[in-house]
């Protein structure tokens, strides 16, 4: 049986992917640790991070200089689209609601990278992520590898890489297995980077 594994898949696509009851956006437990093909980026090794060289888009290339690239709250393109100062009062890196900024400030936000510094909020998922609990850390993030989407006709840039540091470590609850991916792709949005939008 697959270890089920915290997911940063975005919610539209955990209902499209996820049909079976194993794990849910919206139940709270955890999701499956999905195929290397790059379903899912999740806890521990399992997850097989995809470049836009990888993925044949131009999401490897950067975006043009000035350009503004945004965060896709919840990993998902139709949904909020952040750009700093954003997640001060929270925002979901995951669509299942098992990791998010908040306090957030980005002393850096260009469209190349954007770097800052708050809370990040991690569910440990014991026993599952509807009854774990929430732990506030200290976190330092890092956004690349910006990717150009078409939405609803319209060309924007999104992050598609999210690394993390924790100055002070991790609770002894994410040793092991349960350590989060680091750093995660939003696989999602790389495989629907295009080079232009019509």
């Amino acid at each position: 049986m697959t270890r089920l594994a915290r997911s940063l898949l975005p919610a539209a696509l955990c209902a499209a992917v996820l049909a079976v009851p194993l794990a849910g956006c919206s139940s709270g437990t955890s999701s499956v640790s999905l195929s290397a093909n790059g379903s899912s980026p999740s806890r521990a090794a399992t997850a097989v991070p995809v470049s836009g060289a990888a993925a044949g888009t131009g999401a490897a290339a950067g975006a043009p200089s000035g350009q503004v690239v945004y965060l896709a709250e919840g990993g998902s393109v139709g949904g909020t689209a952040l750009h700093a100062p954003a997640c001060q009062t929270g925002c979901q890196l995951s669509g299942d609601g098992t990791t998010s900024l908040w306090n957030m400030t980005w002393p850096t936000w260009n469209s190349a990278t954007a770097a800052g510094t708050g809370t990040e909020k991690l569910d440990d998922c014991a026993p599952d992520c509807a009854e774990g609990t929430l732990h506030a850390v200290p976190v330092a993030v890092t956004l690349s590898k910006p990717a150009l989407v078409c939405v609803a006709g319209k060309g924007t840039w999104y992050w598609t890489r999210v690394s993390f540091s924790w100055p002070h470590g991790l609770p002894a609850a994410f040793a092991g297995g349960n350590a989060p991916v680091n750093p995660f792709d939003y696989q999602g949005i790389t495989a629907q980077a295009v080079t232009a939008c019509a």
